[in-house]
């Protein structure tokens, strides 16, 4: 089993699973385990009232592949791992 890199430009090839130290992250509600990463940008309204939305920081979207529904993490802790 192989990590992957989150990618920024858009959706990963194939599903990945997602980890949290030893822990497997679930979706919320149908609680899947593979998904589609893409990078999020956690826009903020002032950063946008003055046209800087490129500046806000960015977050890792999972979209859940049996469900769709978007789950969305914040720093470095979660890893990747390519799904089998």
């Amino acid at each position: 089993m192989g990590f992957v890199r989150a990618t920024g430009g858009g959706f990963n090839n194939g599903g990945v699973t997602a980890w949290l130290g030893e822990r497997q992250v679930r979706c919320l509600v149908c609680e899947g385990v593979q998904f589609r990463s893409r990078e999020t940008k956690l826009n903020s309204t002032g950063a946008e009232f003055f046209n800087m939305g490129w500046a806000n920081e960015s977050a890792l979207g999972l979209i859940c592949l049996a469900c769709g529904y978007v789950h969305e993490f914040a720093g470095r802790a979660l890893q990747l791992r390519q799904a089998a």
